[in-house]
Parts: C-alpha cells; sequence; structure tokens
C-alpha cells in the first residue's frame, strides 16, 4: 500500500514535544549500560503485565513480578497466564536482541516473536493460519488465509523502504499487522512487540499500551480498519512521549519523575489542578500504575508557558 505524510495526522504540539525529547536522549548517548539494564527490566516487566492484560491475562502486575523473577506460580490463576507471562518477557528479550545485532525486519523474524509469544499454548506456533477467522466484536474480516504470504510480503516492502518521520511509520507497522492477522492467535501481542522493535531500531525507547486503556486502543485500532490512521498514530504518539520521559528521567536529575502530589508542594498549583491539565494534555505528565508524574523542568516549561500567554 501507498501512505502519504499527509495521511497520518500527529497533533503538532505533542509531535515537537516528542522530537525535542528525543534530540535531548540522543545527547546523552552513550547510555551508562548498568541503568539500561535496570531500566529495561522495567520495561519489559511492566510491557509484559499490560500487553497479555489486554487479551484478558489475570495476572496483577505484582504477581507477573513474581512469576518472571522468581519463578514462582501463583495460587488460583490459570497455567495458560504464567506461560503467557513467560513468553511475552522472553519475546521481548529477544526482540532487543535483534536490535543489537542489527536485523532487519523479515517475515522470518515475525514468525520467530510469534513462536516464542505461543509456545506452549498453541499446536501451531510461529506458523501463519491455514483457515480464515473472525474477530470477536469487530465489523472487519481479516483477509483470506490464501493472501496472507503475498500482504506479509508487502507488509515486509512497507517498511523496509516507506519514508515516513516513525512515529507515523509506526501506525502503519501496528495496524498493518493487526489487520492482516497472519496467525490464528497472539497477533495483538506481536504486533506491539514487533512495533518497539522497530523503535528501538529507529533509537527510540520501547512503548507500553496500558492495559487501562485497552478499550480506547481498539477504537482506534478499528478507525484505522476505516482508514484513518491518524488516531493510532496519536495514541502511539502519546506512548513514546511517556516512554521518552521515563527515560530521561533516570538520566537526568531535573528529569527525575515526582509524584504530582510531592510536586505540588513545591508549586504554585494544587495537585488537582496539575493532574486536571496532565489529563488535557497540557501539563506534560506520565501516569504509572494509576498515579501522575511529572519533573520540576516540566513544572518549569509549564509556568513559562502559562507567563507568556
Amino acid at each position: 500500500m501507498k501512505y502519504d505524510d499527509t495521511d497520518i495526522l500527529i497533533d503538532k504540539s505533542l509531535h515537537n514535544k516528542i522530537d525535542e525529547k528525543k534530540h535531548r536522549l540522543d545527547a546523552l548517548r552513550p547510555l551508562p549500560k548498568d541503568a539500561m539494564k535496570k531500566l529495561l527490566k522495567d520495561i519489559k516487566l511492566r510491557h509484559t503485565y499490560h500487553s497479555d492484560a489486554i487479551e484478558g491475562n489475570t495476572l496483577t502486575l505484582q504477581e507477573t513480578k513474581l512469576v518472571l523473577e522468581q519463578g514462582l506460580t501463583i495460587g488460583g490463576k490459570p497455567l495458560k497466564d504464567h506461560i503467557e507471562a513467560r513468553n511475552d518477557a522472553e519475546a521481548f528479550d529477544f526482540m532487543l536482541q535483534l536490535v543489537q545485532k542489527k536485523t532487519p525486519f523479515s517475515q522470518e523474524i515475525i514468525q520467530q516473536i510469534h513462536n516464542i509469544v505461543t509456545k506452549g499454548l498453541l499446536k501451531d506456533s510461529g506458523k501463519y493460519r491455514t483457515g480464515n477467522v473472525r474477530i470477536t466484536g469487530s465489523s472487519i474480516t481479516p483477509p483470506s488465509y490464501r493472501k496472507i504470504i503475498p500482504l506479509m510480503d508487502e507488509y515486509i516492502h512497507t517498511i523496509k523502504n516507506l519514508s515516513l518521520h516513525p512515529l507515523k511509520k509506526a501506525a502503519i507497522i501496528h495496524h498493518r499487522l493487526a489487520w492482516i492477522h497472519p496467525f490464528f492467535d497472539g497477533n495483538g501481542r506481536v504486533a506491539r512487540l514487533a512495533t518497539n522493535l522497530y523503535f528501538k531500531q529507529e533509537g527510540y525507547p520501547p512503548i507500553i499500551l496500558k492495559q487501562e486503556q485497552r478499550k480506547i486502543y481498539y477504537q482506534v485500532l478499528h478507525q484505522a480498519d476505516n482508514g484513518n490512521l491518524s488516531p493510532i498514530a496519536m495514541f502511539l504518539a502519546k506512548a513514546m512521549n511517556e516512554a521518552l520521559q521515563f527515560y530521561l528521567s533516570v538520566f537526568i536529575d531535573e528529569e527525575r519523575l515526582i509524584s504530582l502530589k510531592e510536586l505540588a508542594k513545591n508549586s504554585p498549583y494544587s495537585q488537582e489542578y496539575l493532574s486536571l491539565r496532565a489529563r488535557q494534555g497540557k501539563f506534560d505528565a506520565v501516569k504509572l500504575e494509576q498515579v501522575w508524574y511529572s519533573s520540576t523542568r516540566a513544572l518549569k516549561e509549564y509556568i513559562k508557558t502559562i507567563k507568556t500567554q
């Protein structure tokens, strides 16, 4: 398929904010290896929890941590949920290895990711579906299984040759794979990992699509099914803005994440006001496990913006 820059729209202020944060992150490279190892371990945990929860996994974040780090089995929780968590964490590590080795996108890579994600869960792990499917609750029927290989050929060609800003290209990478639906199961988890593989290859941090935004996530995918890729591009861009802030908070003291409750103590604004402006997208903040965080730098920038209005 052909795509133009004007086909996908992202809010200009958010786009600029992401570009500016990416520039600041690049200026810090090379990033300390020990700090990066710890950071990626945390991101892997949260990505695994949220990606699985979107698909109905019942493990909590803390239970996922116990399964991954201590190998525990959580009483009362399905064995399938434990396998999914371990598989997704392994697939995340595999994705990082691909980035380190500078392995290009290919159908084989997508199939390898699927094989890791679904091993022990599906008989046909890593293999394209051999029958037609319907997606519950969706008005769109995935393409015939007979079209999967040529569609995946086109998909890989698009990834390798399409010249767009990474934020816009990521929307195509994510949605197109989900739309082709090449596997009987596990397509969403593979699409989220493939998107992060692309982002990492482009020097961006991995993003986390949160389970509490599941309804919005499916809505923007549905809009993309109907030809409008802008909503999913915005959805991914907001996740990237948070991911970049999370990275910067580790390496720059002024960027360190502080809860809005604590930040408000040394601010002319109340916690409630800052939370409102954060929800409106007017104050640069991130939400981690239901708690809003921001930084002293973001607060200074916000105050400066208010004074110039």
